[in-house]
């Protein structure tokens, strides 16, 4: 009787141990899988904003409009930013971010589009447009981005206050989706919420991997003290 007391004793701190530090990791796992349905149920409500009815730009325009779909008309003013890009099908190339005056004078920036690397020089002059696209704030720039190369006019990540303050507009910037008028060789590449990460399964499947391993670490070590006393 004493000897199982004894084991009994040596086994209770494990096994508390064990059972609280996989309960907490089923939780973890269990909020990741919450956050995993929040993150879908945002994303098909970003879908469903990208794809309605374009209307007219705004006349106060602030972050918390981002991916609103709008239409607009206007001249390119013949200035543009060639940002570092690439496609599967094209391989690398650059997004030409043009200056753009809308046909109520307002100066503001347009995401063209893809252009590969051939043809990076290629003249793109004023040219009439007639745009349908979304406004996009896009977070690309982080503490390893390198500095533009100013002097070549090429950019590593879209900064929309940066860019405007180099192309004399507003920081106001539309990604096209579809343009009418001469493209002038630049593919529309329009919003999506590809680049919008969601990892919550991956996590929620990480963090039930280490209860299961914690659980069995707690059987093993259990089972060792009490083969121990046997």
């Amino acid at each position: 009787m004493d000897r199982e007391r004894g084991t009994l004793r040596r086994i209770i701190g494990p096994l508390l141990l064990g059972v609280v530090g996989t309960a907490i990791l089923l939780a973890l796992g269990f909020w990741q899988l919450q956050r995993m349905e929040w993150k879908e149920a945002m994303l098909d409500q970003i879908r469903q904003g990208i794809a309605a009815p374009p209307g007219p730009l705004p006349a106060g325009i602030d972050p918390s409009m981002k991916y609103r779909p709008v239409t607009l008309t206007g001249t390119t003013t013949g200035d543009e930013i060639l940002v570092l890009s690439g496609t599967k099908e094209a391989g690398g190339g650059y997004n030409v971010i043009s200056g753009f005056v809308t046909d109520d004078g307002r100066r503001i920036m347009l995401d063209r589009g893809f252009v590969p690397q051939d043809d990076r020089h290629a003249e793109r002059p004023p040219v009439r447009l007639r745009v349908n696209g979304n406004l996009h704030w896009p977070d690309e720039k982080g503490s390893a981005t390198p500095d533009p190369n100013l002097a070549e006019g090429i950019w590593f990540a879209r900064d929309v206050p940066a860019m405007a303050a180099v192309l004399d507009t507003q920081p106001v910037l539309v990604v096209v989706g579809a343009v009418g008028g001469d493209a002038q060789g630049v593919m529309p590449i329009p919003v999506s919420v590809g680049g919008i990460p969601n990892n919550h399964l991956s996590y929620a499947v990480q963090w039930f991997l280490l209860a299961a391993v914690w659980a069995g670490m707690t059987a093993l070590l259990i089972w060792r003290i009490t083969r121990r006393r046997s």
